[in-house]
């Protein structure tokens, strides 16, 4: 019976020892995901900078469509940033999410990573003296996985390169984000792979840890090119198999370039890998005309939010609201946007119907909900086409506020959803405000006209064609969105 006794005591003592360890390790994984939501933002993170005044913005986009039954390819964005990169002469300064040629050699695209890479590579080499930072995000090497060529190449020939430290910044993914960072990030990402690549079925296998590390779904996303001359802020990426997706771009001379630089440097300050810093008398040294009627602002992250909401709220009888988005579904945005509607604005989306993804099919989450939502709840009042796409992306991120006598343009890499302005991701936006009938609201205006009624080509479709009323999706899609279990 001693014997027994002492077994059940030592069997008590064990079991009380392991659940005292399980406890406090659970509640050292929930501590340590309401922190990961909630830390401190890097310094220079979250920023809205002050109007700068300037005379011109020039407004870009690239579009496929259909026309004659033929597939048409318009691109200018980066035309124009080789054309910015061979402009520079003090400093060049590259922060861009997708950077590489990873995709499925089933399909074809034009080598868009490897013409930019040899574009910095030329100057470079031309001009030892130019300073050329590149930032970019640890997906171009499967969360460290494999080195990326195009960094690598680079790198040896004297350009200064920087993977984003994207533990630093917030998790939006926090159920899944507190267990990684207790248990699994210690033991890093790197090695031999032995996983298929998610990415493309011709690029290196990867390892199991590299996948544990992508499902805390965070990233830098912005898309910036700036020198001392001029900054061009675009939704689009040098990604091979991104070539001929749909997307806009801004470019502004001026001091706003000062500001830009200082955003970004903050990135590679917090990643262990400072850009050097540029004199100041090289801050916009092609500076715009003085007495501009255009305000250009810097917004990154969650500050995009914040001034967009002022925008939907301030809008009412008579103003119009466009947007172009890939992505929506932040739900204040949502709300606004049924506010503005109610209040009488006119409320016009073109929205990408989320199914193509690089030779793969999607769900339609999160805009065939959303949009369900915003025609219901409006009563049909808000307006919404879908952009037709044929195995490409609409991923543009473009909003215009047209009021009495200005208008509010934002463009940038931000989707308009949790993530992305949220204070998660790393986004980088620009806020135009301009007089009704500048040159500038003209092109953004004719720019919405023309995919709205299919000025010239095949541009987007009816809302029928992908109209979405299931109640799943959209407890799915909601579900997704509060938690930050998804990758929009």
């Amino acid at each position: 019976m001693k014997t027994m006794f002492k077994v059940r005591q030592n069997y008590r003592r064990s079991f009380f020892k392991w659940k005292t360890i399980v406890v406090f390790l659970l509640l050292f994984t929930v501590a340590g995901a309401v922190y990961g939501t909630k830390k401190p933002l890097p310094e220079g993170i979250s920023v809205a900078d002050k109007p700068h005044n300037v005379s011109e913005v020039e407004f870009l986009y690239d579009l496929t469509y259909i026309k004659d039954g033929q597939k048409v390819h318009e691109q200018e964005i980066f035309d124009r940033a080789l054309k910015i990169i061979g402009e520079a002469r003090e400093y060049i300064l590259i922060d861009m999410f997708l950077f590489n040629d990873e995709y499925n050699r089933q399909y074809s695209y034009p080598a868009l990573s490897s013409r930019l890479a040899d574009a910095l590579i030329e100057k470079k080499r031309q001009q030892p003296e130019t300073e050329i930072t590149v930032i970019t995000d640890e997906i171009n090497t499967f969360y460290g996985s494999y080195p990326s060529k195009p960094m690598e190449r680079m790198k040896e020939n004297g350009i200064r390169v920087t993977f984003t430290d994207l533990t630093k910044i917030r998790d939006s993914n926090p159920a899944y984000s507190g267990f990684w960072r207790v248990f699994l990030q210690w033991f890093g990402s790197k090695g031999k792979g032995w996983l298929p690549n998610a990415f493309s079925p011709d690029s290196p296998e990867v390892t199991l840890r590299s996948y544990f590390k992508l499902l805390n779904f965070k990233a830098n996303h912005r898309k910036v090119i700036v020198t001392e001359k001029q900054t061009l802020l675009t939704s689009a990426n040098p990604h091979d198999a991104s070539s001929y997706h749909s997307n806009i771009a801004f470019v502004v001379k001026g001091s706003i370039t000062e500001q830009v630089f200082k955003s970004e440097a903050a990135v590679t300050a917090f990643s262990g890998n400072p850009a050097k810093q540029p004199g100041a008398a090289y801050y916009g040294s092609a500076p715009a005309k003085s007495g501009g009627d255009l305000q250009v602002s810097l917004l990154t992250e969650g500050k995009i939010k914040k001034h967009l909401i002022d925008s939907f709220r301030n809008s009412g009888p008579g103003d119009l609201i466009q947007m172009g988005m890939f992505y929506l579904g932040e739900r204040d945005l949502v709300e606004e946007l049924l506010n503005a509607s109610a209040r009488g604005a006119d409320i016009r989306l073109v929205l990408d119907p989320n199914k193509d993804a690089f030779g793969m099919e999607k769900n339609g989450i999160p805009n065939r909900p959303v949009a369900a939502e915003l025609s219901e709840k409006s009563m049909g009042k808000i307006k919404i086409r879908w952009y037709d796409t044929h195995g490409e992306q609409y991923h543009t991120k473009v909003v215009m506020i047209k009021g009495k006598q200005k208008t509010e343009i934002y463009g940038g890499s931000a989707n308009l959803t949790r993530r992305n302005i949220g204070d998660y991701n790393l986004e980088a936006d620009l806020k135009i405000t301009a007089p009704n009938n500048s040159s500038l609201e003209k092109d953004v205006s004719a720019y919405f006209d023309k995919i709205w009624n299919n000025h010239g080509g095949e541009y987007t479709v009816d809302y029928d064609k992908y109209q979405d009323d299931s109640k799943l999706r959209y407890v799915i899609y909601r579900l997704q969105e509060w938690s930050g279990l998804s990758s929009f």
